[in-house]
């Protein structure tokens, strides 16, 4: 009879309660569990293996590069964030309202960890999350060949409820990027939101693509419903070591210089 039982729900994709079916029919022995109770246990260990291989699968097709929460984020390293007010973001209201965060400042200051952080807990939440590098959507225009390749790279970055773009600014753009990264974002305006993280104030992201007037274009429609948040000291990566200054030739050495 198990072995028919097994086919059955092997048939029927309930892979939870094929694994945990015999155990229930012994607990419901021992505790004289009724039909209702005993098939409404079983429902619902299925429905929770579900909901977290679902859970998982948005994990992993988010491609966020690590782990992090926010509670794992230092705010008393960074006094200019209020955790009060950062907190805003990490609610569905945010997705519901097409926001915007952006995250300014120099490199190793967590704003990819808050960005990585706030992803997740929208995939939590049951929405759809795509991290890419800034770099990465470059190179991918940078190689296609058609505009149909053009068009696979948009459409999942447009369509995802939060788009997070990772390190724009750390690298130059070449011009033939700017108007694809303007089709992104014009394309989430007021329908998705979407996290930047940069190390280029505002002011400078005209140069990244040569076109001032385009990046005009796409910094009000993220300011629209958007803020922007600067964060400033010194490196987490840092922390423990000597300060490294760059000279004029851009050659590193270590500061002797005390404060």
């Amino acid at each position: 009879m198990n072995q028919t039982l097994d086919q059955k729900l092997a048939a029927l994709k309930l892979g939870r309660m094929r694994q945990v079916y015999t155990s229930w029919i012994e607990q419901a022995v021992q505790s004289e569990l009724g039909y209702a109770e005993f098939l409404d246990q079983l429902l619902t260990e299925e429905l929770l293996a579900r909901q977290e291989n679902q859970l998982h699968r948005k994990m992993k097709a988010a491609g966020f590069p690590y782990a992090a929460t926010i509670e794992q984020f230092d705010f008393s390293l960074r006094p200019e964030l209020k955790r009060a007010v950062l907190m805003r973001f990490f609610d569905s209201s945010f997705i519901t309202n097409a926001g915007c965060l952006l995250l300014i400042g120099p490199s190793g200051l967590g704003k990819t960890h808050l960005a990585v952080a706030l992803g997740t807990k929208m995939v939590q939440l049951g929405y759809t999350v795509r991290f890419v590098m800034a770099q990465h959507v470059t190179n991918a225009v940078l190689t296609a060949t058609t505009r149909s390749e053009i068009t696979r790279l948009i459409e999942p970055l447009v369509k995802c409820d939060l788009l997070v773009l990772d390190e724009l600014g750390y690298l130059s753009m070449e011009p033939q990027v700017g108007p694809v990264l303007y089709e992104i974002i014009s394309g989430r305006y007021q329908k998705g939101a979407t996290v930047i993280t940069s190390n280029k104030s505002l002011a400078s992201w005209g140069e990244l693509v040569g076109d001032t007037t385009l990046m005009m274009a796409i910094i009000d429609r993220l300011l629209h419903h958007g803020e922007v948040f600067y964060l400033r000291g010194p490196s987490y990566r840092m922390r423990g070591k000597e300060p490294v200054t760059l000279n004029a030739k851009g050659e590193s050495f270590l500061s002797t210089e005390k404060a």
